[in-house]
């Protein structure tokens, strides 16, 4: 299996995850290559290979070396994605910074998802887990960019790729999680303890997620044992977040 982004929080959690349950994993990074070979290391000396995933060539470059590497890709998780920190109205947006957000979310996501499914009609069997986020559900003001690629990612492209799917694999599948608050890289700053009360406020369960809690997610909808039957769903590890003030404090 290929996990993208795999440097990243969640994405580390994914291959680990993977890894745990016995599958051969490729690790894939574009930044971050140290991280992404110390990883590799700690699950056995698993392949690793570099990739710009808004590049078409260097994509399909990527499931070239993960097909060489493992004999088949029967497996795929698309993590990499990239949140712009600064808090920025649509008024003021750039269209430099919305250009390239939805190239970084969700044009990357295509390509992933087409180079995979070309490994899908070659195998006639796959599963493909998108990655989007909480954003995508329920908007998040100050970053409409990134809002609209996964919401796009966990919307048109899902549903329109669980039914291309089983046209090359009768039995192939795709599915996606949505993270909500999640400890990691990108994060980092965001979810001190301090902050976690005011993060959680739209949440049942006052805490800011870890990415196993979301790798464990990602791991099930990829199962064919345990998801044999589930195919364009979106389930969201958000700790049950809403579109509305749950607590008042």
């Amino acid at each position: 299996m290929v996990v993208t982004g795999a440097s990243g929080g969640i994405g580390s959690a994914c291959a680990r995850a993977f890894a745990a349950e016995g599958a051969r994993v490729l690790v894939h990074f574009n930044r971050g290559e140290e991280r992404a070979r110390a990883l590799a290391e700690e699950l056995g000396g698993v392949p690793v290979a570099q990739a710009d995933l808004t590049s078409e060539t260097e994509v399909e470059h990527l499931f070239d070396e993960a097909r060489a590497a493992l004999g088949r890709v029967d497996v795929c998780t698309a993590v990499a994605g990239r949140w712009p920190s600064e808090d920025v109205p649509v008024w003021e947006l750039p269209l430099e910074r919305w250009e390239e957000t939805i190239r970084q979310n969700l044009t990357s996501t295509f390509l992933v998802a087409r180079a995979f499914l070309r490994e899908v009609a070659r195998n006639g069997h796959g599963s493909i887990v998108l990655v989007g986020s909480t954003a995508g559900v329920f908007g998040e003001a100050g970053h409409a960019d990134y809002a609209a690629a996964k919401a796009a990612v966990t919307g048109g492209l899902l549903l329109s790729l669980k039914n291309e799917i089983v046209r090359v694999a009768p039995s192939g599948r795709v599915n996606a999680v949505a993270p909500g608050w999640t400890e990691t890289p990108m994060t980092r700053g965001l979810v001190e303890p301090e902050q976690v009360d005011a993060v959680s406020r739209t949440m049942a369960l006052r805490k800011v997620a870890q990415p196993e809690d979301v790798a464990a997610q990602v791991v099930v909808l990829a199962s064919d044992k345990v998801s044999g039957h589930v195919t364009g769903q979106l389930v969201v590890v958000a700790g049950g977040m809403e579109g509305r003030t749950v607590h008042p404090e």
